[in-house]
């Protein structure tokens, strides 16, 4: 148990760092496409906008396929996925067709973010949870940092960009095909399962609909504020902060480093006061400091301010230990894979919305707005219960240390 703890750990946040790189890089990529390729800025709004819209097609297939085939082979297939369809915008021929295969790579992006999910709550003890799945999460921001590293090796030839960093997803197809076991809390109530099919259904029922529903308003709410504003972050420096490329890369990728870090220390502190807390203690942050960084002009002070805010953005990384645990196991990956990616789905419009608001009142007063998303986030998080009360509890047991190997509530 303890071995295939860590294992799970690091390949979960492997996967997750590729899930990560591939969609930052749009980001940073989306400058040169648009010049490349002739793009109004709504042109690009709706690349982001695809790409988001295929995550929120995710929140029913990929659950469907982890809850009922299994977490491992969810998790290849959805690597699989948004590997291959990265890789082929590399002979994509026009606009339409890279709106295309940003939607079909968008598919395995999303369930991704489902199956580590229900890994780490079936796999680490409650006490260790909240910064166990926080840990993997961070994998976003660390993949984000790599992004704006790799943009810098390869732009303006996104082409080859997309192309080697699709290819580079065999990586973690490999370790999660040699070193992954399926999750033993998914297995032990599969095979006690009456051979019902689970669906989105479950997760609607009287018993879950509130639950379900408010989860999916607060992912929304707080997805909408920080897809339109990340996707427009580089835009933003570049076009109204005056920054140059180079140090654009460089200004990503210390808000990345600050994120990280916030990931990890918001984690660790969410098992100690609660990841309910947590999460609208991030989510009240975030509204506070955005708002300061958008109308910062100073350049060293926006290079400083940026971690700020990106520390505050981890409720993104305890979403997946607080949504998974306010599910039963046989519907673990549906129910907080439909809160989370319906709501990424629902915030596909945000980089669409906000291009279209940039001409009007800028890019740094869409990043204004952006912040009162997060505050009515925080808002909907109120109602939400504390911790879960799922109705098919397993213990696994036996263990030794007391500490490090206590039963495993699943």
């Amino acid at each position: 148990m303890r071995r295939s703890r860590w294992i799970v750990l690091g390949g979960c946040f492997l996967a997750y760092l590729f899930d990560a790189l591939e969609i930052v890089l749009l980001s940073m990529a989306l400058p040169t496409i648009r010049k490349d390729m002739g793009l109004s800025v709504t042109q690009g709004g709706l690349l982001a906008t695809a790409t988001l819209i295929g995550i929120g097609v995710s929140s029913v297939l990929g659950g469907y396929v982890a809850d009922n085939f299994g977490r491992k082979k969810a998790l290849i297939a959805s690597l699989v996925t948004f590997g291959v369809f990265t890789a082929v915008i590399a002979v994509a021929p026009n606009f339409e067709t890279v709106l295309l295969l940003r939607f079909l790579a968008g598919i395995g992006l999303g369930a991704v973010w489902s199956v580590v999910s229900a890994y780490v709550v079936e796999t680490w003890p409650e006490h260790s949870r909240g910064r166990a799945a926080a840990f993997v999460i961070s994998a976003f921001p660390a993949g984000g940092a790599m992004a704006a590293t790799i943009s810098g090796w390869f732009l303006p030839d996104w082409r080859l960009m997309f192309l080697v960093a699709g290819a580079a997803v065999a990586l973690p197809v490999v370790v999660v095909l040699i070193f992954f076991t399926e999750s033993a809390g998914w297995a032990v109530h599969k095979a006690a399962d009456t051979g019902e099919v689970v669906s989105v259904r479950d997760v609607l029922g009287p018993g879950l609909r509130r639950t379900t529903l408010l989860g999916t308003l607060m992912a929304a709410l707080a997805l909408f504020g920080y897809w339109g504003a990340t996707t427009w972050l580089p835009t933003y420096l570049t076009t109204e902060r005056d920054l140059p490329s180079s140090s654009v890369a460089v200004f990503v990728t210390i808000l990345n480093l600050g994120m990280f870090a916030g990931y990890n220390g918001f984690g660790f502190l969410a098992d100690h006061i609660g990841r309910h807390r947590t999460i609208i203690l991030t989510l009240a942050g975030v509204s506070l400091t955005l708002p300061i960084y958008a109308v910062t002009t100073h350049q060293t002070s926006l290079l400083w301010l940026g971690p700020l805010f990106g520390a505050f953005t981890a409720f993104f990384g305890l979403f997946g230990s607080y949504l998974g645990e306010l599910f039963p196991t046989r519907a673990r990956a549906t129910g907080a894979g439909f809160c989370f990616n319906v709501g990424r789905g629902i915030s596909a419009l945000a980089p669409f919305a906000l291009a279209g608001l940039a001409a009007d009142i800028g890019f740094s007063g869409g990043l204004i707005l952006c912040a009162c998303f997060f505050g009515l986030a925080a808002v909907v998080a109120l109602l939400l219960p504390r911790s879960g009360a799922t109705d098919d509890t397993v213990v696994i047991r036996p263990m030794t240390d007391p500490r490090d190997d206590a039963p495993v509530t699943v």
